[in-house]
């Protein structure tokens, strides 16, 4: 319940867009990643893989990165 997975793109060190597993889409943060966000959260196979990445990188891995950082 605590996990969020969260996946973002920079181009200059300028984040463009983000997609976060609490939000459920992509958000955009210039205009060109409004752009993007507004193509990908149109793509329902797209953003399904993304909400299933928290199952498959976070729940599948949160015990062995909490036992290495104790």
């Amino acid at each position: 319940k605590d996990v969020e997975f969260i996946q973002s793109s920079y181009f200059n060190k300028l984040e463009l867009t983000r997609f976060s597993s609490s939000v459920g889409k992509f958000v955009g943060f210039t205009e060109y990643g409004v752009k993007n966000a507004a193509d990908w959260n149109n793509n329902p196979s797209l953003l399904s893989n993304m909400k299933a990445a928290k199952e498959v990188y976070c729940l599948n891995n949160i015990q062995t990165d909490y036992t290495a950082a104790l």
